[in-house]
């Protein structure tokens, strides 16, 4: 039977273990997810691709995905929080906590 075998639609996602991916929490896939991002921006910074050139160019892909799946004004209003998370520490990985 198709059903049988992997890749057949009744079969889910993957993680990077190997596992059922929407047996996941939400938190769960936010953890893959980043790693699964930081393994490949290592990989290409080990390629010789520069730092900025590639902070853009992920910039650039994710905002595109979302447009295409949420149009460019709810991305737009997204974008607008930003800074404010920005300046909030919400995006520095390596914080010193005092």
């Amino acid at each position: 039977m198709a059903e049988d075998f992997p890749g057949d639609a009744s079969f889910g996602p993957l993680d990077e273990d190997g596992h059922d991916a929407s047996l996941l929490t939400e938190t769960e896939q936010r953890r893959v997810a980043l790693q699964n991002i930081l393994d490949a921006w290592d990989e290409a910074l080990g390629e010789g691709v520069d730092a900025d050139i590639l902070a853009t160019t992920a910039i650039f892909a994710a905002l595109s995905d979302m447009v295409e799946a949420y149009g460019e004004e709810a991305v737009a209003e997204m974008a607008n929080g930003l800074a404010d998370r920005v300046r909030q520490g919400e995006f520095t990985l390596n914080r010193v906590m005092n």
